[in-house]
């Protein structure tokens, strides 16, 4: 266990870091149109902005925001609903000329905060002193704090959930041993400061994302009264339940099993006691008859006053006559009936599932099962899914601890092991089937499983699912040849007599350094008690080695558990991104609304590149209007893979008409604000079909070029 406690340290650590630096969640509701259209050239300003989503948005006052080319608020502040997924923001009158930027902060029926920026002109576009922030909501310190502490609150319920299953469907035992019981404590301790840390940075994670906000108590107000934010509350009182459920498991429960196993093996001696008192009755009864018949030999040789002498001593000697005379000091054992001990297993099993599926149902009403399609079914199947993973994965745990830091006396028995093994089994099974169902809801199509990011982590997940039923297996194998635990040994004699000795010097010279106040004294006492630890936990050791079915076990259960740690960071950062059929439903939104205009002549394409640098892939969409011969107005607006605006030090573009041998015709942007790139007076000598290049640099020699046909004139 010296071992097993840094390593596990280590990767909860790694864990940590990883979540606490990654980026900002992706968003779970997309922009899929605007009006005024992004890049757009109006003649003159409008009353008003809309903004369409791909589902349904919480929106507050200031959740939209328009600044003027000088970077004036523009709105009027109050957003509106306009039903559907629309949203709008009035504009004050008399706004001057130029190029307005907006940009929006809401929180996704999921839960989670998506932002983003776009801009349009009035009259021609011009330079803007606007600056867009990079992170957007959700990321920085609060965003990397909210996503450690989900990662705990998932790894907390595992382990109380799970741990209290194991307990009860698979080692009743267990409730007395001290290393289970902090097992199923930590995990009630995780779960509930992750729950107050998540409801205290809510507010700060879906708004300015200021770690000074996070005690804002006017903000925590307004997170209660959002759907995320009664999720949290409600996690926080069925914690309380859980808490007095713990109270009674490891109390009462815990005494009564120990008093039912001691009642059993108090019966089982005292039947023993009974038959070896009986048949030494029968041995002095023999005795005495053939005493009494040896006196009344010596009685018909001497005479009535040895027979009065013998009968005295006899009457004297009688364990009979003494039993009678005396009274029995042995109080009756006290009756423990096992039914009792059922009802009460089966009253905390109600009472535990009652509060596991309420905490469980805490994610499922506020996360991914609670939008999109088929929610009746989702959400229901979303809490069996956790509930499986919990007594899996959180009984994997509970076994671990059981099997490195059982005391050698309360080691757990094989039993117990192969009914692990077949819950752990029942419960792979649960979550295949949820898991295929969830996955196809999220996922949708194959092209969704590997061109998004959602799909691209869903196979991960998928592999490391993979890779802990393959050691789940090797697992059973070992389980399969397990002995019997080993009972807590008892010393020879001869050992017990040394250490009486060897104890007695050593508490006269501790009583002596006390007397004396020695130093000396102390120090060689604190010594000894040290080696004396030392050598009882190695000789456990040896007695936990002993049987080399339990050692391989310890090993492959190990291993289990290092690989669901990464599933649930795994996990966490899947929740925590937009699911791979929203993404495609968003963009087939955005592909129908910046599609050529018949009316206008509009042209947009959008092309992805990748530069085979740091942060050097993306979406480039080039917009063209009216489309003709002629002048044109061009614009580019440069984008990450989450969607968001991103800047990149150079974008040229290049127009050939292959058909009749023209160009390449090259046009080189102005930036106007973060990753958008404009240019007017964009002539076309001739109509035809255009092959349109763009070459976009993300460093000093990181670029690429790409290219799309379309049709122009």
């Amino acid at each position: 266990m010296s071992r097993l406690r840094p390593l596990l340290l280590l990767l909860f650590a790694t864990v940590g870091a990883l979540l606490a630096g990654a980026v900002p969640v992706s968003a779970h509701a997309a922009l899929t149109g605007s009006d005024p259209q992004q890049g757009s050239v109006v003649q003159e300003a409008p009353d008003q902005v809309s903004l369409t989503f791909s589902e349904k948005v919480a929106v507050s006052d200031g959740s939209v925001r328009v600044y003027d080319p000088k970077g004036k608020e523009a709105d009027t502040g109050e957003v509106t609903d306009l039903g559907g997924n629309s949203y709008a923001v009035g504009l004050h009158s008399g706004l001057p000329d130029g190029t307005f930027t907006v940009t929006y902060q809401v929180v996704s029926a999921d839960s989670h905060p998506v932002s983003g920026a776009f801009t349009f002109s009035v009259g021609a576009p011009s330079k803007t002193t606007v600056a867009v922030p990079e992170q957007g909501a959700g990321g920085g310190l609060v965003g990397g704090l909210y996503g450690f502490a989900r990662y705990l609150s998932y790894a907390g319920f595992i382990l109380l959930v799970g741990g209290a299953t194991f307990v009860l469907a698979c080692w009743q035992r267990g409730a007395g041993v001290r290393p289970v019981q902090r097992v199923v404590v930590a995990g009630w301790l995780t779960l509930t400061t992750a729950t107050l840390a998540m409801l205290l940075l809510r507010g700060a994670y879906t708004g300015s994302g200021k770690f000074g906000d996070v005690f804002d108590l006017d903000l925590l107000g307004q997170v209660l009264q959002t759907k995320a934010g009664a999720a949290l509350v409600s996690r926080l009182l069925l914690l309380a339940a859980a808490a007095l459920f713990i109270a009674v498991l490891f109390g009462a429960y815990a005494r009564r099993d120990e008093k039912t196993e001691g009642a059993e093996e108090t019966e089982g001696v005292e039947e023993t006691e009974r038959a070896e008192e009986t048949e030494r009755a029968e041995e002095t009864e023999r005795a005495e008859e053939t005493e009494r018949a040896e006196n009344a030999e010596e009685t018909r040789g001497h005479g009535p006053a040895a027979t009065a002498a013998a009968g005295t001593a006899s009457s004297a000697d009688d364990p009979v006559s003494r039993d009678d005379a005396g009274t029995d000091d042995d109080a009756a054992p006290e009756h423990h009936d096992p039914s009792l001990h059922r009802d009460l297993t089966f009253g905390l099993a109600v009472g535990g599932g009652v509060v596991a599926t309420g905490l469980a149902a805490s994610w499922a009403m506020a996360e991914h099962a609670s939008t999109g399609i088929q929610t009746g079914i989702s959400m229901p199947l979303d809490v069996v899914h956790l509930l499986a993973v919990a007594a899996w994965l959180g009984g994997l745990a509970t076994l671990l601890v059981a099997l490195f830091r059982a005391p050698v006396g309360a080691q757990i028995e094989t039993g117990a092991v192969r009914r692990f093994s077949r819950l752990a089994f029942g419960s792979v099974l649960v979550l295949a089937v949820t898991g295929i169902y969830q996955s196809w809801r999220q996922v949708g199509s194959w092209s969704a499983l590997t061109g998004t990011s959602y799909g691209q982590l869903l196979l991960v997940k998928i592999g490391l699912v993979a890779v802990l039923v393959g050691i789940a297996w090797i697992s059973r194998r070992w389980t399969s040849q397990l002995a019997e635990a080993p009972a807590a040994p008892e010393a020879p004699a001869g050992q017990e007599k040394e250490a009486a000795e060897e104890k007695e010097p050593v508490v006269a010279r501790a009583v002596v350094g006390s007397t004396q106040a020695t130093g000396e004294g102390a120090e060689r006492a604190a010594q000894l008690a040290r080696q004396r630890a030392a050598v009882a936990s190695a000789r456990e050791k040896r007695l936990r080695d002993a049987d080399p079915g339990r050692t391989g076990l310890r090993r492959s259960v190990l291993a289990e558990a290092g690989v669901a740690v990464v599933l649930l960071a795994v996990t966490t950062v899947l929740t925590a991104t937009e699911p791979g059929r929203t993404v495609e439903e968003a963009e087939a939104a955005k592909a129908a609304v910046t599609q050529q205009d018949e009316t206008s002549g509009a042209l947009a394409l959008d092309m992805s590149f990748d530069t085979g640098g740091k942060n050097g892939q993306g979406v480039a969409r080039l917009q063209i209007d009216p489309a003709r011969v002629g002048a044109n107005e061009m614009h580019v607006y440069v984008q990450g893979p989450d969607g968001k605006p991103i800047d990149v030090p150079e974008v040229k573009v290049a127009f050939t008409l292959e058909a009749k041998k023209i160009g390449p015709l090259p046009v080189v942007p102005e930036r106007v604000t973060t990753g958008h790139w404009t240019a007017s007076g964009v002539q076309v000598p001739m109509a035809g079909d255009w092959k349109i290049e763009m070459t976009v640099r993300t460093s000093d020699i990181d670029q690429v070029t790409v290219s799309k046909n379309a049709q122009i004139g």
